[in-house]
């Protein structure tokens, strides 16, 4: 056995040989002073659960004990102990993968941001340059009120001294 996928499928072939139940398999575990639950079986037996990640000691290695006929595995047994080396360096590859993934993810979200931001500082600029155009506007009206109130008081002066006005 060599590394943990190679270990569950000959599980699951033992399984299928032998016709065995999850329900069995579960009843051997206990009998042999085992402990994993019905769920854990479940997924390991299910479809595609070489990818899964179990743990070597409390799952793979007493379903091995118990399935493939190994009675006891020592510490240093060299089996065991290639089984885990090859179970470390696919988990270091996939943490080193998920690594790359997750740059990768974070460098596509940043420069999404950056595009945002700068769609979003261009819209501000121009909504200044609007607002800008548009207080001008605003002063120009205002001053052209305070000239036309000026010009309407000044007639109004002198229609008040006018001859029509006093008849």
């Amino acid at each position: 056995m060599t590394n943990t996928k190679e270990i569950i499928e000959q599980l699951k072939e033992i399984k299928s040989q032998r016709g065995l139940s999850l329900d069995t398999i579960y009843k051997m575990m206990e009998d042999y002073g085992y402990t994993i639950s019905k769920t854990t079986l479940s997924r390991l037996f299910g479809k595609g659960s070489e990818e899964l990640g179990f743990n070597y000691d409390l799952t793979i290695r007493p379903l091995a004990n118990v399935l493939l006929g190994v009675d006891h595995v020592e510490e240093d047994d060299i089996a065991d102990i290639k089984a885990m080396k090859l179970l470390l360096q696919d988990k270091r590859t996939r943490i080193n993968d998920l690594e790359k993934q997750l740059a990768e993810e974070k460098e596509k979200y940043h420069d999404k941001l950056d595009k945002e931001r700068n769609a979003h500082t261009k819209e501000i600029k121009d909504w200044k340059r609007q607002i800008k155009l548009k207080d001008g506007r605003i002063d120009k009206l205002l001053v052209s009120n305070l000239e036309k109130d000026k010009l309407i008081n000044s007639l109004l002066g002198k229609c008040d001294n006018c001859e029509f006005h006093h008849k």
